[in-house]
């Protein structure tokens, strides 16, 4: 097997194995799973901690979709509309076993793969999110506040808590996604405006 291939089976059945076990697992344990020594998995990974960043680059950097932040951006097309179609896009990529238990996994067990995960999703999703509502609202400045940022993760947040309850869980209540999706965009685009206006109010007391 050519060196290339053989790194993206590894990789490959890295990330099966963390799904499974969690990063407590050790690198001599996959090792044993992949049927290779321990020096053999580090000749291509030279350390465990080279290859979770491996394991995060592939299941959530090389996972996203460069049309997602246009689908954020057409102006040309209401923002209900368009958060539909990036968030029903979006979780049709994230909820999968592997994506979440490793997500799951990490910040339990302190791994830094959610931390950098959440900044991804602040500067690719909430702000840009936030910036579209403020831009359709006519305001100058498209700077969201703290407390918008916040607002607007707890409706991703509950979007994602769904996929938990459904693959993780299993415990879903209701099998349709797209109404979880539909009903989490509606009540954040019908208070985010509120949020913001209190939020204004609170830096002209203080």
């Amino acid at each position: 097997m050519a060196s290339e291939e053989r790194r993206a089976e590894f990789l490959a059945k890295a990330i099966e194995f963390f799904a499974q076990e969690g990063f407590e697992s050790s690198t001599r344990e996959l090792a044993r799973r992949l049927g290779v020594t321990q020096p053999l998995l580090y000749r291509y990974f030279p350390s465990k901690g080279d290859l979770i960043s491996e394991v995060y680059d592939a299941v959530y950097v090389k996972r996203w979709r460069e049309e997602w932040g246009a689908i954020l951006a057409d102006r040309s097309r209401p923002l209900r509309e368009r958060l539909m179609e990036f968030y029903i896009a979006y979780t049709d990529v994230v909820f999968h076993n592997d994506w979440m238990r490793i997500f799951l996994f990490s910040g339990l067990k302190g791994v830094d793969i959610n931390r950098r995960y959440m900044k991804l999703v602040r500067i690719r999703i909430l702000e840009p999110i936030l910036r579209e509502i403020r831009f359709d609202a006519g305001l100058e400045d498209l700077t969201p506040s703290e407390e918008e940022v916040e607002f607007a993760w707890i409706m991703h947040g509950g979007i994602f808590y769904y996929g938990v309850r459904t693959l993780i869980y299993e415990a879903s209540v209701l099998n349709n996604k797209a109404f979880v999706i539909e009903t989490s965009i509606d009540s954040f685009l019908g208070q985010v405006g509120q949020v913001r206006a209190n939020a204004a109010q609170s830096q002209v007391q203080s």
